[in-house]
């Protein structure tokens, strides 16, 4: 295991065989996002990204929560008015450099959310190509009882996984749900026993990183065009992605091992 010095307590960080964990780390306020947090949160993101040592980023927090999103107690303490000047620039680049790397990044991104997720906590969660829980997580947008529109992408990653008239209800009504009927609405992929939780995630988290990272790659772009291109559009695409793949040393050593019999080991970074 590989430690990563993150620049801040808030935000802790390791490698260990092709897998990156990033943990969230305020576990006296539940995980909530602070500034010092989001920020390291960010650049590690960034760093992960172009790591050629790194096949998948697993995305969890300490203490027993996921993360609860904004700060609350500071919200309270604020006094009422605009957002200082800068703030929605800076927020911009936060969420792009955040959620939305989470979602993009040409790598399998996994979520592990052993227990609540809440407001922006849900979001980089639905950021998250695979969400795995604890049968005793809960989650809920919250937003709507703090009076907040939402943020780190909330309705967009909502709309695209239940449709949306299930997004503005989970969003106006903000009523927390259980671990199974998250994965009933389909926001997780898989509700596992507290116990097992660290292990189900790692196992499929590992398995990702020591598989065909570039094929991954492309399937988790192609899903993201899917999402917004034509078909024919997308197909153009797919082709072209499809014949890179087919070109790749990853490709040549899967066709012999099915061949043969036995199990691929592909090329690592």
């Amino acid at each position: 295991m590989t430690q990563i010095d993150t620049g801040t307590q808030d935000l802790l960080a390791d490698i260990t065989d092709g897998v990156a964990v990033l943990t969230m780390n305020r576990p006296d306020r539940r995980n909530a996002l602070s500034l010092d947090m989001l920020a390291a949160l960010e650049r590690q993101l960034a760093a992960l990204e172009v790591d050629d040592s790194v096949g998948a980023v697993v995305l969890t927090g300490a203490g027993g929560a996921f993360c609860a999103g904004g700060d609350v107690k500071g919200f309270a303490e604020r006094t009422p008015g605009a957002a200082p000047a800068g703030q929605e620039q800076r927020q911009r680049a936060s969420q792009r450099g955040t959620s939305a790397r989470l979602f993009r990044m040409a790598k399998p991104t996994l979520a592990m959310i052993p227990g609540a997720a809440a407001g922006a906590g849900l979001s980089l969660a639905l950021a998250c190509d695979l969400r795995y829980a604890s049968s005793s997580a809960v989650l809920t947008t919250a937003f709507a009882k703090v009076g907040l529109s939402g943020d780190y992408g909330s309705a967009w990653f909502l709309a695209h996984l239940v449709g949306t008239a299930r997004a503005r209800e989970l969003l106006y009504l903000s009523e927390r749900l259980t671990a199974e009927q998250a994965e009933r609405f389909g926001l997780l992929t898989a509700v596992v026993a507290p116990e097992l939780l660290q292990e189900r995630t790692l196992e499929v988290a590992h398995r990702l990183a020591n598989g065909p990272r570039t094929a991954l790659g492309y399937m988790k772009e192609n899903v993201g065009l899917a999402l917004q291109a034509s078909l024919e559009d997308y197909m153009d695409v797919e082709v072209t992605h499809h014949l890179a793949a087919y070109a790749t040393d990853d490709h040549a050593e899967a066709a012999r091992a099915f061949v043969e019999k036995r199990l691929p080991v592909f090329r690592r970074g």
